[in-house]
């Protein structure tokens, strides 16, 4: 059952204890002096109550294994079609329960939160993912706003209840951004009066982020980076980290205008042939290919690891299980994959600023 905007928020009180985990009061830890850079992953689950089981905790316990120091927690929410104004929660979407459990649950580990809000579309009659989201009327903008605004600020609320570190208030919404400036900056304006940490902005790379005009309202600006690098099957490292120079000038040239931190909300590549082709898809018919994810990983990292402006990576996907992903598997999760260890390995790195 879709549910349009009856939102009964509960009072939290200074101490709140979650399913045996520690207060949230005695987590608390808000906004940073200056940039930190993230050594982190996207958290994922598109199931109700997922991430208040158990196998999720021991998940987030892995993770925190693998020296991850923050992770994005993703909820997400739908409208009907692109061109809708009404935005819902479905059966798909996290309870609030067991969100903040998860949040908890990180948190007590010594992770940082992102906490990350999608939004996706139910139908792809008029278009196949958020970025198509745009409405045909002034009148349809207005409401759309209405109810974008009320959504984010359900989840705002809830990330400073729950001492969240960071909070993203929107991802890949291409045909919402570029034209409704005043919009955004009010949306931005009214997260920042309940929500204390520090605020991202998750664009698209194919334009987006280089159209973007409200970034100087935000703490850090965030590209999720799937930039195709290949034509070939299998690439080798070598050619992932000369395709990358395609990109960067473009990159550092838009840095340098906006003159904010950069990080990575999103990037990830599947374990199979041709994912370097187009990194944001699983392609039907590829072979299982462990040693091409590496490879993109490992060219991303050296290619944007050491740049000044540079504050963090946060790979696509983890799953609430450890038995999650395999050497079998061809989809984005590191799980269980040589991609794990290497994670593991290069989030011992230190970075000096």
């Amino acid at each position: 059952m879709k549910k349009i905007f009856r939102i009964s928020l509960i009072a939290v009180t200074p101490i709140i204890v979650l399913t045996g985990f520690l207060s949230v009061a005695g987590l608390v830890g808000k906004a940073h002096a200056g940039p930190v850079f993230q050594k982190g992953m996207c958290y994922t689950t598109w199931n109700k109550k997922a991430y208040a089981s158990q196998k999720s905790d021991t998940s987030l316990e892995k993770l925190k294994s693998i020296n991850a120091e923050w992770v994005t927690i993703l909820t997400t929410w739908y409208q009907d079609h692109c061109f809708a104004t009404d935005i819902f929660s479905t059966e798909k979407t996290p309870t609030d329960e067991s969100l903040k459990h998860a949040i908890v649950k990180a948190r007590s580990l010594g992770m940082k939160v992102m906490l990350k809000p999608h939004l996706d579309i139910m139908s792809t009659e008029f278009g196949n993912w958020r970025g198509d989201i745009a409405c045909v009327s002034e009148p349809d903008w207005e409401k759309w706003f209405e109810n974008y605004e009320k959504f984010i600020i359900h989840y705002a609320k809830m990330a400073e209840e729950t001492g969240a570190e960071m909070f993203c208030v929107g991802t890949e919404l291409t045909g919402v951004t570029t034209h409704h400036v005043d919009e955004w900056r009010k949306i931005i304006k009214e997260v920042r009066k309940v929500f204390k940490g520090s605020l991202v902005y998750a664009a698209n790379w194919n334009d987006e982020y280089l159209q973007i005009r409200f970034w100087d309202d935000l703490d850090y600006a965030g590209i999720d980076a799937y930039f195709p690098l290949s034509d070939k099957d299998n690439p080798t490292y070598d050619e992932l980290v000369e395709a990358w120079q395609k990109w960067v000038p473009e990159i550092e040239a838009w840095q340098k205008r906006i003159n904010k931190p950069v990080i990575f909300p999103e990037i990830g590549y599947c374990s199979a042939t041709q994912s370097a082709r187009s990194p944001w898809e699983r392609v039907p018919g590829a072979k299982a290919d462990m040693q091409l994810q590496v490879n993109c990983y490992k060219a991303m990292v050296d290619t944007f690891w050491d740049k000044e402006w540079f504050y963090g990576i946060y790979w696509w996907d983890w799953g609430t299980s450890v038995k999650m992903g395999g050497k079998s598997n061809r989809n984005f999760t590191p799980q269980n994959k040589p991609a794990e260890d290497y994670i593991k390995e290069i989030y011992k790195r230190k970075v000096d600023r």
